[in-house]
């Protein structure tokens, strides 16, 4: 979507400070934290929102999930963390691509 802040990212025609990346996903550093630690795991996939999912998106939600203790404990949440996925004008989303905040305090 050539509107997407999160597209432009992946893009590359926004900086960003990018902690992990592979085919799929993209994980950054959040602009605004609101934890010592906080990071947003988005798909390269443009989805909107978690309501805009079909079961052909089950694949790489599943690959979302179990990469999201990866990056947790590779910056420092070694000892737990919060995850949070806004939803919907109602649900806070600001940024209409689906993302997933990762926050925590280093051990």
């Amino acid at each position: 979507m050539s509107d997407c802040l999160f597209c432009k990212i992946i893009a590359g025609d926004i900086p960003s400070q990018k902690v992990y990346e592979d085919d799929n996903m993209l994980a950054f550093k959040d602009i605004r934290p609101s934890a010592p630690v906080h990071i947003l795991l988005i798909p390269k996939k443009h989805i909107a929102s978690l309501q805009d999912l079909s079961a052909d998106d089950a694949d790489l939600m599943g690959k979302l999930m179990l990469a999201v203790p990866k990056i947790a404990a590779d910056n420092g949440l070694s000892n737990g963390f919060k995850t949070q996925i806004n939803t919907g004008v109602g649900g806070g989303q600001e940024v209409f691509h689906l993302h997933i905040h990762i926050m925590g305090r280093p051990a």
